[in-house]
């Protein structure tokens, strides 16, 4: 029989620091898209002019990830939710560095691997 052994206190705090900082980042994203005027919008991340849609739809998914990373944990409700919204942000950032590399702009997703690599990190040891 195994015994699964709990992280150490500084894991736990790295942990912790990990997911709400990439939490306040996707909740500020998903604020900023869905609140922001289009023109607005646009001269901060050119993309979002041509594919309302899309941005309405990241929006969602900024916010249900956010939410995924702090909620489980606080309330002490399914925890195992955290791992699987931090694979879903980790998909999503794989999904927006294809999008953004498909439309020629392959120097914007530094910070979408930055976001992957902390979603990645959460979901390993959460």
């Amino acid at each position: 029989m195994t015994s699964k052994q709990s992280p150490s206190k500084t894991l736990h705090i790295l942990l912790w620091v990990a997911q709400g900082l990439l939490s306040a980042t996707l909740l500020w994203a998903s604020v900023t898209k869905l609140l922001k005027p289009a023109a607005e919008l646009a001269a901060m991340w050119p993309w979002t002019a041509e594919h309302r849609g899309l941005v309405f739809f990241t929006a969602v998914l900024d916010l249900a990830g956010a939410l995924g990373l702090i909620l489980p944990g606080i309330l002490r409700i399914w925890p195992q939710l955290t791992r699987y919204a931090a694979y879903g942000i980790l998909l999503l950032m794989i999904v927006a560095s294809v999008f953004h590399i498909s439309r020629g702009e392959a120097n914007l997703i530094g910070i979408n691997i930055v976001f992957a690599a902390i979603a990645a990190f959460i979901a390993w040891r959460r």
